[in-house]
């Protein structure tokens, strides 16, 4: 009778353990697909904010240009 009990707990014990791991090993990999996510879109970002400061400073050198010409 002890010994049933003793096995019931240390079955509930390791149930509850497995489920804490299930639990552990979803967050580590939604953190990992986070950094991945945040690693692309930094790499995007950079690729627009280059091709916005080229077209910014295109279109400011042509208003001066346009100042020059008295347009």
């Amino acid at each position: 009778m002890q010994d049933q009990r003793i096995e019931k707990v240390i079955t509930f014990a390791i149930n509850i353990i497995k489920v804490l791991v299930i639990i552990y090993l979803g967050f580590v990999e939604v953190f990992k697909i986070g950094k991945l996510l945040r690693e692309k879109l930094d790499l995007e970002l950079d690729i627009s904010r280059k091709w916005a400061t080229q077209n910014y400073s295109i279109l400011k050198k042509r208003l001066e240009e346009q100042k020059v010409a008295g347009v």
